[in-house]
């Protein structure tokens, strides 16, 4: 971690009563003898198989250039930890991320007006969700390589690496394939939520890239994702990233979250 941020490890009680871990960022000049005028909180959940902590050493000495804080649940699905792909209790549980730290973090004070998602892959999904079904939690999301129709993924599974495992996953966490559990995928699909958003007026932007091995064929996922969003005439900004990048930490860090932290308003943009 950078010398200016400081990690408090903390515990929450996820949606089914299990006790699971965050990892929460702070500027280092700010703690319990030190409180801070209210900070701008970003919510980061973490992509599929990410441990909250190897999540949160992504971010670096971001928080310190804002000042804001971060925090990166550990997480927990409707039977899986680290493989709960929007799980409806899982994004209730990023919704009460604010309330969370309050409770950990007495002296720590959040500006309710200014809470952000960011997330890639998985995280990116469960930021699309959250933006759809509680839009007035967030100021504003970044969603980077994201999952958006998890009916269509469940597929496209087994051309990626390791696929045939993640199905395997992904029935037990939803209970069924697509064929025998439609619903529970579509509501784990951003793409149901669009209506939400496009009415939500929170400023989106959508990172994708088409040389992406994980997350793959991208144009059917956030690509299409954007142009159904861009149809229903959204009241907050909304904004595509494109490129040909490659899913992984390396991009995630040195790419997608400085800039991202910069289109939010988080971190002054260089001049």
């Amino acid at each position: 971690m950078s010398d200016g941020v400081r990690r408090w490890d903390i515990r929450y009680r996820a949606h089914n009563g299990r006790v699971r871990p965050a990892v929460v960022l702070v500027p280092a000049r700010f703690g319990p003898g030190r409180p801070a005028s209210a900070l701008p909180l970003v919510i980061s959940p973490h992509g599929r198989n990410v441990r909250a902590a190897v999540n949160a050493s992504k971010w670096g000495e971001l928080p310190a250039r804002g000042p804001f804080a971060v925090i990166c649940p550990g997480g927990m699905g409707r039977k899986l930890p680290l493989a709960s792909w929007g799980w409806r209790g899982q994004i209730a549980d990023l919704a009460r991320m604010p309330e969370i730290i309050r409770s950990a973090l007495p002296w720590f004070r959040v500006n309710g007006r200014r809470i952000y998602a960011v997330g890639g892959s998985m995280g990116g999904q469960e930021t699309l969700l959250l933006l759809g079904q509680y839009p007035r939690v967030l100021a504003g999301a970044v969603a980077f390589d994201s999952v958006t129709n998890f009916y269509r993924r469940y597929s496209d599974f087994a051309r990626s690496p390791n696929g045939r495992r993640a199905q395997a996953l992904a029935r037990e966490e939803v209970g069924g394939t697509p064929r025998t559990n439609s619903r529970g995928y579509v509501l784990r699909s951003p793409t149901h939520w669009l209506s939400a958003i496009a009415r939500s007026g929170v400023q989106l932007q959508l990172w994708w890239s088409d040389a992406d091995k994980i997350v793959i064929d991208q144009a059917h996922q956030s690509g299409v994702f954007y142009r159904e969003l861009r149809k229903r005439r959204p009241r907050g900004r909304v904004e595509a990233v494109t490129g040909s990048w490659s899913h992984s930490f390396k991009t995630y860090a040195n790419l997608q979250l400085p800039a991202a932290v910069k289109w939010l308003g988080l971190v002054a943009a260089e001049r």
